[in-house]
């Protein structure tokens, strides 16, 4: 890889107009690559190369978001992750040469909300900051989007960003407000996982995995028994869809035949072959891109 990355067709913009990003990576031609990028984009980024640094200039000054490589010298991006989420949420996107789901599920687990692997596209990256920004409150809800939101004893505030289930709270992620926000707004009708990303994430591209991930990981938080789902249901083919009392007994007759009372997988409605195939994909570059790659795993 070179050493200097290719200029973005764009002009720099003003430096810190679009906020703060940490970027935390002990690879120095990795982090050089993705701090030139968000930099010219208008951020303002600071660079740390392992967890302690990291932390330090953490708490020294909160960025509004961090983005964080897993496999870090002492302590790894896991570990820095919860640490900075004890403090308060705070937007964090996982970068890594390790793409199993097992390591996708921890991140997410542990607050993280986006995961690129390497080697990605540095351009990439720099849009999916900025969806998880956009995502993360820049600017005041519309009138409607902002509206709490209640079924099946949820409840949700999107202006307070706050959720409970039967007056306990739920500890969601970003993503995971945003998806049960969304599939709240929409009960009954089923959606498609390239209609989830387009809708919630707002990419038109990238690794559905992602999306069938933080489904798993709702499930985990709002359903009675997630292995027999009565909320979020799968629609084999199509894609998952919620149900809210009253109004899921119609679309029983859409599940696979011969499936009650067995267990629901939390798996993507894609046949297995399918789905083994996207889980084990590199997150593709974006359409229209021809930047080199930045961050392929190290020997």
């Amino acid at each position: 890889m070179e050493n200097s990355p290719s200029a973005p067709p764009h002009a720099p913009a003003p430096e810190g107009r679009r906020g703060r990003v940490l970027v935390v990576d002990d690879d120095p031609t990795v982090a050089e690559v993705v701090v030139g990028y968000l930099h010219r984009a208008g951020y303002a980024v600071e660079r740390a190369g392992d967890g302690p640094a990291a932390l330090e200039r953490f708490a020294a000054a909160r960025p509004d978001l961090v983005v964080l490589d897993l496999m870090l010298p002492a302590m790894d991006g896991f570990e820095v992750c919860r640490r900075m989420r004890a403090h308060g949420p705070v937007p964090v996107i996982m970068l890594t040469a390790r793409g199993d789901e097992e390591d996708r599920i921890l991140g997410l687990e542990t607050g993280a909300d986006d995961y690129v692997t390497k080697p990605f596209s540095p351009r990439e990256l720099v849009l999916r900051v900025e969806s998880v920004l956009r995502r993360a409150g820049a600017g005041t809800p519309a009138a409607e989007e902002a509206r709490p939101l209640s079924g099946a004893g949820l409840r949700l505030d999107p202006a307070a960003r706050s959720a409970c289930r039967d007056g306990a709270g739920l500890a969601l992620t970003l993503r995971e407000f945003d998806l049960l926000a969304f599939l709240l707004r929409h009960p009954g009708r089923a959606f498609g996982r390239e209609e989830l990303m387009r809708e919630v994430w707002g990419w038109d591209f990238g690794d559905l995995s992602t999306v069938t991930v933080h489904i798993r990981r709702l499930r985990g938080k709002v359903e009675q028994d997630p292995a027999r789902p009565r909320l979020i249901r799968t629609v084999w083919g199509v894609g998952y869809r919620l149900d809210l009392p009253g109004d899921g007994e119609a679309g029983e007759a859409g599940e696979t035949a011969g499936a009650a009372g067995a267990p629901e997988s939390p798996e993507s409605p894609e046949a297995p072959e399918a789905t083994r195939a996207i889980e084990a994909s590199e997150v593709s570059e974006a359409p229209g891109t021809t930047d080199h790659t930045a961050g392929a795993p190290r020997a």
